[in-house]
């Protein structure tokens, strides 16, 4: 098999990898380390094939952890991508290792293979049914050639069980399923249990079957984020158009995509204008108008022509990779109850294997009981104890609801933010980009002697050309009523009062109501009052009106702040915004708020509050970041900036205020989702381990105790797939 390409570390500096030593040993633990930071090293990449669950990745990771010269190593399940670091080309033996294990690697540019036909897939399965019903019709009529039967279905069933099983003593996974599974076959097969043997392997072959298929659903959305980039790319080459790769585009390159493409990369708008589906990626239900100039995510679908973009992400950093990325490095933030299992699993699974050594021969040699029957319950109980139902109800649970968030919108960064998310009973608010639009605009005309569209007029006509908020909002509203501006010129900055201009022969003056005279004063005081920026315009000395601005509420605030409440969690904003301002949206909303707050003020707010309950922050810009860090989970919004985003523990990449309360009842779901997986599998195995105890069932429903639970916990998990 061809090794992949590969590149130094540098490339690859935002992944967390763990090292090859995590705890010192060789066996398939996962002890919880802290990230590390990738090493220097060459970084290669593969695709693993073959893994059902979890666990699976697990055993990859850990038969790669055992090759010499690994110094990092990462499998993510839900990408099925297997990162190596070392200082050294060790593809092959990498390669050798996994193979060893049970897993095929190809490379991440591998051409796709077509998916093999469903009866050639379940071609093993089906063979071991037919032999069962073959076997016990045997039995019926003759019981030597029926034993015999059901002996040699036992075999075929146990090898590539058994193989498996030795594979993954050898790469240092001593206590895997499948090594449960063969001693218990073996055993039922030398005391006779010739029926149950063939039971107990037929039954977990439907189990894994069932677990492949449950994992292939529960990749389904980072697959089909995959399948958003196109393979390949129109790109201007001084005016001729070339097909090219899409790892071939770079920075400042012209591309073309039709009407119904998807973008290949993140890129500004070079068309005039243009409407993009981006649902795939936000959530949003509606096409999106852009104008030119617009960034645009890769992956956003062209509505309605044909548009001209210039590339601006460097080759595996755009949208999609980005968001592939977080859900690879949040597969390493896992949350405290599913650390909890991990290792609680570790000291159960062997314990559980003394357990039944115990149970299949104390009561003989102490109570002189039979022999076979003990053995056989001993038996049982090794099927029973098998953790996988366990073990996989908590990542089961969160993959789908991270992948349920990420659907519509949410990017949760690993399990430990979504468990912290549904504990959350308050949220703090930045006011300006969080609450409010983040751009000002003009929200009243109010003249004296003019009309007000002479007003604006005016007002614009000197604002023209400025770069300050409040002047281009001025110009903006003129425009969007289609006003005639008069020319102005000479215009000049007052430092301290305003800016005039010359218009029409005339000196006409903006500046801040306070600094003019007090003909205005009354109706200016209770402008403020209500939160709004007051503007006076005068022409010659002559007061003719003030413009009103103010930044106002996003369209989605109050249902946000009202879906929130109904999940009984209070909000509170913290600003740095003046009192008035702040209170003017606060009243609006109904909420609280703090005002004129440095971001060391917004941080002590928000320990404070944390101290009473558990605080999310939501914020945009890079004052939120550190209140959001010392919160329990900070939230960005997508338009935020980018050390907003790197610093959040989720982001809402749709950038609408609603999607909180969405990612509150899905983590809250999440929780109780997992809570119910784990007393499920607990449940069934505390059932099955009274009646086999009993002598009321036997080796084939033990069965039922692991790979039965395994499948409810995982069919119940893919539930929150459809929230």
């Amino acid at each position: 098999m061809p090794g992949p390409a590969h590149s130094k570390t540098p490339q690859f500096a935002t992944m967390k990898l763990r090292p090859a030593s995590a705890c010192g040993c060789n066996n398939a633990c996962d002890v919880e380390t802290p990230p590390v930071e990738t090493a220097t090293g060459e970084r290669f990449v593969w695709l693993v094939a073959g893994m059902d669950c979890a666990a699976c990745a697990r055993k990859v990771e850990n038969a790669v952890r055992n090759v010499d010269g690994v110094k990092q190593v990462q499998v993510a399940f839900a990408t099925e991508k297997l990162t190596v670091i070392a200082q050294t080309d060790i593809r092959q033996q990498v390669e050798n290792a996994v193979q060893q294990a049970g897993y095929a690697l190809k490379t991440e540019n591998a051409p796709q293979q077509a998916a093999a036909s469903p009866l050639r897939e379940n071609l093993m399965l089906i063979a071991l049914l037919a032999m069962m019903g073959i076997s016990w019709l045997l039995e019926q009529f003759n019981h030597p050639f029926g034993q015999a039967a059901f002996i040699i279905t036992t075999l075929v069933g146990l090898w590539p069980i058994a193989l498996q099983a030795l594979r993954l003593i050898r790469s240092g996974s001593w206590f895997a399923i499948e090594t449960l599974m063969s001693v218990a076959a073996i055993g039922a097969l030398i005391i006779g249990a010739t029926a149950e043997a063939a039971m107990v392997l037929l039954l977990f072959m439907v189990g894994e079957r069932l677990e492949g298929w449950a994992a292939s659903r529960a990749r389904k959305g980072v697959s089909a984020l995959i399948a958003l980039k196109p393979d390949t790319a129109t790109r201007l080459d001084n005016g001729e158009r070339r097909t090219v790769a899409v790892q071939a585009l770079r920075p400042g390159d012209v591309i073309e995509v039709p009407a119904g493409g998807r973008l290949p990369a993140d890129g500004r708008l070079l068309s005039p204008f243009a409407s993009f589906d981006e649902s795939a990626l936000t959530g949003e239900s509606l096409p999106v108008e852009h104008a030119q100039g617009d960034s645009i995510p890769a992956g956003a679908t062209s509505v309605d022509r044909l548009v001209t973009l210039t590339v601006v992400s460097q080759p595996g950093d755009s949208a999609i990779d980005r968001i592939l990325r977080l859900i690879e490095e949040a597969e390493e933030r896992r949350a405290p109850i599913e650390r909890f299992i991990d290792r609680f699993s570790r000291i159960y699974t062997p314990a559980i294997m003394l357990v039944a050594l115990l149970a299949a021969i104390l009561p003989p040699l102490l109570l002189n009981a039979d022999w076979l029957a003990w053995i056989y319950k001993g038996l049982a109980l090794l099927l029973i104890g098998c953790p996988c139902a366990l073990v996989i109800s908590t990542p089961a649970a969160i993959t789908s609801g991270l992948a349920a968030a990420a659907r519509r919108g949410a990017l949760i960064k690993g399990g430990a933010a979504l468990e912290q998310l549904g504990r959350v009973s308050q949220i703090a608010f930045d006011k300006t980009g969080t609450l409010t639009v983040g751009k000002p605009q003009v929200t009243g005309i109010y003249p004296q002697g003019i009309t007000e569209e002479a007003l604006l007029a005016l007002a614009a006509a000197v604002e023209q050309g400025s770069t300050h908020p409040l002047a281009q909002a001025v110009v903006r509203e003129a425009q969007a009523r289609g006003l005639s501006l008069p020319a102005a010129s000479g215009q000049r900055a007052l430092p301290g009062t305003g800016i005039e201009a010359t218009v029409e022969g005339q000196k006409v003056l903006l500046c801040a109501a306070d600094k003019f005279p007090g003909e205005l004063s009354a109706q200016v005081h209770a402008l403020e009052q209500a939160g709004e920026t007051v503007v006076a315009v005068s022409r010659e000395g002559v007061a003719l009106g003030v413009l009103t601005l103010r930044d106002t509420l996003r369209d989605d605030a109050r249902e946000a702040v009202e879906a929130l409440r109904r999940l009984d969690i209070q909000g509170v904003i913290l600003t740095g915004d003046n009192p008035r301002a702040a209170a003017a949206i606060a009243n609006e909303l109904g909420l609280a708020f703090n005002a004129g707050l440095l971001p060391a003020d917004k941080v002590n707010a928000v320990s404070e509050l944390n101290r009473q309950s558990p605080l999310a922050m939501v914020g945009d810009g890079i004052n939120d970041a550190p209140a959001m860090k010392a919160a329990t989970i900070g939230i960005a919004m997508g338009s935020g900036t980018d050390v907003a985003l790197e610093t959040a523990d989720a982001a809402l990449t749709h950038n609408r205020l609603t999607g909180l309360a969405q990612m509150v009842t899905l983590a809250r779901a999440t929780r109780a989702n997992i809570r119910q997986n784990i007393a499920i599998a607990l449940g069934l195995k505390a059932i099955f381990l009274i009646t086999t105890l009993l002598g009321i069932t036997g080796l084939w429903l033990a069965v039922l105790a692991d790979t039965g639970a395994t499948v409810l916990v995982t069919a119940n998990a893919l539930r929150l797939l459809r929230r």
